[in-house]
């Protein structure tokens, strides 16, 4: 299918009503060339006899030429002849469907809807306006307003071509024929205009002759009893009665939540097996049926008692899966093998040398995850949602996790072009953007964003997977072998799936996917128990710091000093003196392993004055300048004064002891942190100006992505003076002024004003860094030669971290450029959601708030009111107590009231008791919470008795404490479970007292 090209705008076919060939002036796709061999090489190239060659003979796919490459590269041959005469079959029949692309079948949905007066709106965010859902997850979302009678309706008819986003059918993806995380939904919606003959009629209308699909092929269901549609569907359309199925509440009814608007579906299904009849069909069967197009008849409005009665605007909301459409009409097995989704899984297909027709259903399975994942992803980032721990963001997040394990069990490994460093995802992502021109034009616009999210994200996990992998391997083998030990149905532990959550970063969502694939259960009750633990551990734990070499008996003997060239280049050829794995020496390390090596010299700055270590690469070349061994680096630490650790992986090959390698250090990584280093030293500068000369630093961070400065100082900046401060600094920054780096005598730069670094320890000779007429430092870091190069200075944020210590954190440079696309992406979803403009957010979220504050008064008040209520109805369950006088008692629970109102409701009861009287009322406002009251008349303090006195010994009863006034006492506890048996005590004890002191 890679060959069909659209025209240079979809528009071409507007206003079409049929799929008569286009004149060739017009026409959407090339024609094939007429020749068998041209039809052969048309087929290849298009990706479509690959596929389909398949379907007619298993044993050969074509592959180039003449040579057909197997499932992991071995390759057949057959002869052209046979090649040519299948092709020409299968061009022959695929020639009637060459002109339903994905991307025309969405065109000609719209102009076919635009030509009866619709609306053509585009396709909303995925990040919806809507607060109950997380993602735009159906067509009719971005309406649901107007359907809700909320906001009015601003065409009578629209139609859309909706992005959507559905992520609980995960597991079933690449499983079925039709599931997706990444959707689109082509609807046609009447917003109090038509109804269900329109709707009814124009689906038909689209489907037999827009479409072509045949009529005897297609069925029918609706609502068991809508009889309105029964009769359109049978009388005007001429559906027969046979292939119109009535059903039940559960599929052909729509609601929109327990009340409000809702009516009856009527669907269509295509029938992949006509010859199966006409008896005891069953619509549901995905092996025979596909619904492709659902009508919404939003007729009722359901009360809260459960009735319906008419809406007085009937809507229409419509729903036709492109996917499905596209499967139908490509005439492929399913949606995954159309053109919309078909080349993402050829391109992972090529990286991991596979042919996907001679594929097992396994492989298969894993190539439509990762063409299926990648979709959503990409048009997730696309949208603002970026990869994290938390709602949305975690969706993105596990979707990328899935689609690099399926990938890398695929055997795609990543080459190290375009700076992806190894990374698959983003080739792959290509392929997504560009499909995605009628789709989402933006994508392509924010392309570089979305490539290094994925790069980023992808590398980051890959670290994660390789170490838990293999452990996670050996338990699940151990599980299987070990039934006595896992019971009857292999069981990993939930202590070991802990384990490798915990200290390998290994999720557990990706623990229990293998284990199942495997035929092993986890047991997640003991990884609750092993996670609460580990909470509990974590509060009590008292710091503690690993050193990674302790002393010099793990080295090799006989190590000299590493020589740092770092300041005046970013690569140079070393040796490597020394290789430590866990710690201990060895000679030889092979791919896959965490190593630690020693070099005679290197490029690579340390961790050391608060800069952290450089990243990079180290190289292994063999004969004639061939690559062998590649190591990555990504820490590098100072051990015994002058050793410089290099902690990597080896990422291929082998390295021994003794090696020459190339060191090379990532230069854009270590450009980001020469700018944070000087902005630092600008950073202190101006607070020595601008704030007080007294100012000391206290600690510091010089990383990749942001700089942290911690400095001794009583109190919190002001706004004005971070303003000052920024200004200060972008000033000096302007100025474009060169440092001037010298080593020189510690006494010589200390007399000539030089600052020492925090926790820094100096030899006699020192290295001195000056920003002439701002800052000089003595400072081992890496600097930029000239002030601009920093670009910008912000301040991220102020805050104190201890007392009289304070904290600041900002970027530059490369960082302050991420940290305002973020910003603006933020603010730009916080406009949408408020629908207002950048400059009136403010007023906005002043007037939420304000509104916020108004209705928290507005609900306590009215709990106030239902708490005096709830008193009102208990008071006549008081009781007196006493013999010379009498005195009303009330010892009650109002169950869930607040503190507050369960005060003002122990008030309200005193003044309809009247003197004497006492009230002792409890209740459990929240979980694992309890409220308790006392109140007593005059009378009864006159008898000696004390509210506060009383309430806290009963408070005790439910773990917890209070007191108060003679005459009015609070108290709480943290045991609701307790709360009825303290009542009681409190009766006992009020019934015990009062009749002694009236006795």
């Amino acid at each position: 299918m890679a060959a069909l090209k659209l025209p240079h705008s979809p528009r071409l076919i507007q206003g079409r009503q049929s799929l008569v060939p286009f004149p060739a002036s017009t026409m959407l796709f090339p024609k094939p060339p007429s020749s068998p061999l041209s039809n052969y090489s048309f087929a290849t190239s298009s990706g479509f006899l690959t596929r389909t060659l398949a379907l007619f003979s298993p044993g050969i796919v074509a592959c180039k030429s003449s040579s057909l490459r197997g499932v992991r590269g071995n390759h057949s041959r057959i002869r052209s002849a046979s090649v040519q005469r299948v092709a020409e079959e299968l061009m022959e029949d695929q020639s009637k469907y060459s002109l339903f692309s994905g991307d025309s079948i969405r065109q000609r949905f719209l102009d076919f809807y635009a030509s009866r007066d619709h609306k053509i709106l585009p396709s909303a965010s995925l990040v919806p306006d809507d607060p109950t859902v997380l993602l735009t997850i159906a067509g009719m979302l971005p309406f649901k307003p107007i359907f809700l009678g909320k906001i009015p309706r601003q065409v009578p008819r629209a139609t859309t071509a909706q992005r959507c986003i559905r992520t609980n059918d995960v597991e079933n993806v690449g499983r079925t024929a039709r599931h997706h995380t990444f959707f689109e939904m082509l609807g046609n919606f009447s917003f109090g205009d038509y109804f269900k003959k329109e709707a009814i009629q124009w689906s038909w209308e689209l489907s037999t002759k827009e479409f072509q699909l045949p009529p005897e092929r297609l069925w029918i269901s609706v609502y068991e009893d809508d009889d309105e549609a029964f009769e359109i569907w049978h009388k005007e359309v001429g559906v027969p009665v046979d292939h119109i199925k009535r059903m039940g509440a559960d599929d052909n009814f729509w609601m929109s939540g327990a009340t409000g608007p809702c009516g009856p579906c009527s669907e269509i299904y295509y029938d992949f097996h006509p010859e199966r009849g006409t008896a005891d069909v069953d619509l549901g069967d995905d092996t025979r049926f596909i619904e492709f197009y659902n009508l919404v008849f939003m007729e009722y409005n359901k009360k809260d008692d459960g009735t319906l009665e008419p809406l007085k605007q009937k809507n229409i909301d419509t729903g036709l899966g492109l996917e499905r459409m596209a499967r139908i009409l490509q005439k492929v097995p399913n949606n995954y093998e159309t053109d919309l989704i078909y080349p993402i899984i050829e391109k992972a297909s090529a990286l991991a040398n596979i042919s996907y027709p001679l594929a097992d259903e396994q492989t298969k399975l894993k190539l439509k995850v990762v063409g299926d994942h990648l979709r959503a992803i990409v048009y997730l980032i696309s949208d603002g949602v970026l990869p994290s721990n938390i709602g949305r963001g975690y969706v993105v997040r596990r979707l990328i996790r899935r689609v690099v394990r399926a990938g890398r069990s695929l055997g795609i490994k990543g080459e190290r072009r375009d700076n992806l460093e190894g990374a698959v995802l983003p080739i792959i992502a290509e392929k997504v953007i560009e499909l995605s021109t009628h789709i989402d034009p933006d994508v392509k616009i924010k392309a570089p964003r979305i490539l290094e999210e994925l790069k980023k994200e992808e590398l980051n996990f890959v670290q994660t997977l390789e170490r838990g992998e293999t452990l996670l391997e050996k338990m699940l083998a151990d599980a299987s072998s070990n039934p006595e030990k896992s019971g009857t149905v292999p069981c990993l532990s939930g202590k070991d799936a802990f384990l490798l959550y915990d200290t390998f970063g290994f999720p557990v969502e990706l623990t229990t996917e293998i284990a199942e694939e495997q035929g092993v259960t986890v047991d997640m009750n003991g990884f609750d128990i092993e996670m609460e633990n580990q909470r509990r551990l974590s509060r009590a734990a008292h710091n503690v710091v690993k050193l990674a070499v302790e002393d010099g008996t793990n080295l090799t003997n006989n190590i000299n000093k590493t020589e740092f060239v770092g300041y005046d280049t970013l690569s140079t050829q070393a040796v490597v003196e020394s290789l430590m794995v866990n710690g201990s020496p060895v000679i030889q390390v092979s791919e896959g392993n965490d190593i630690e090596v020693l070099l005679n010299k290197t490029p690579f700055y340390a961790e050391s004055g608060g800069q952290i270590g450089d990243h990079g690469f180290l190289y292994v070349t063999g004969g004639e300048k061939q690559q062998t061994a590649v190591v990555e680096i990504k820490d590098v630490q100072k051990s015994l004064g002058d050793l410089f650790i290099h902690k990597g992986t080896i990422k291929e090959g082998v390295l021994e002891v003794g090696r020459e390698v190339e060191a090379a250090v990532d230069a854009k990584l270590r450009q980001r942190a020469k700018v944070h280093h000087t902005a630092t030293h600008l950073l202190q500068a101006a607070l020595k100006k601008l704030i007080s000369q007294e100012i000391s630093q206290a600690g510091s961070l010089v990383a990749f992505d942001r700089l942290r400065f911690d400095f001794n100082y009583g109190h919190a900046l002001t706004d004005t003076q971070i303003e000052e401060i920024e200004q200060l600094i972008n000033g000096w920054i302007e100025a474009s002024t060169s440092l001037k780096t010298k080593v020189m005598p510690l006494n010589d730069a200390k007399e000539a004003g030089a600052i020492a670094m925090f926790g820094e320890k100096y030899g006699e000779q020192v290295r001195v860094v000056e920003v002439p007429g701002v800052s000089m430092e003595l400072c081992g870091g890496t600097h930029v030669s000239n002030t601009s190069e920093i670009r910008v200075f912000k301040i991220i944020s102020e805050q104190g971290i201890a007392s009289g210590v304070r904290r600041i954190e900002a970027v530059a440079g490369e960082a302050f450029i991420e940290y305002i696309n973020i910003r603006e992406s933020q603010m730009k979803n916080l406009c949408s959601m408020l629908k207002v403009k950048a400059e009136e957010v403010t007023t906005r979220v002043e007037k939420l708030l304000e509104e916020l504050r108004m209705s928290r008064t507005e609900v306590a008040n009215l709990r106030t009111k239902a708490a005096e209520y709830k008193a009102l109805m208990i008071a006549n369950k008081a009781f007196e107590v006493g013999t010379s006088q009498k005195i009303r008692v009330l010892v009650e629970s109002l169950d869930d009231v607040d503190a507050d109102s369960l005060k003002a409701a122990a008030e309200n009861l005193i003044d309809t008791l009247q003197d004497p009287a006492a009230v002792i009322l409890g209740s459990c406002p929240d979980e694992g919470k309890v409220s308790l009251v006392a109140a007593f008349t005059p009378a009864v303090v006159d008898l000696g008795i004390q509210a506060g006195k009383f309430i806290g010994p009963i408070a005790k009863l439910c773990g917890g404490g209070g007191g108060g006034r003679p005459n009015f006492a609070q108290a709480g506890g943290r045991k609701p479970e307790n709360l009825p048996s303290a009542l009681e005590k409190a009766r006992e004890d009020i019934i015990s007292i009062l009749s002694q002191k009236t006795s």
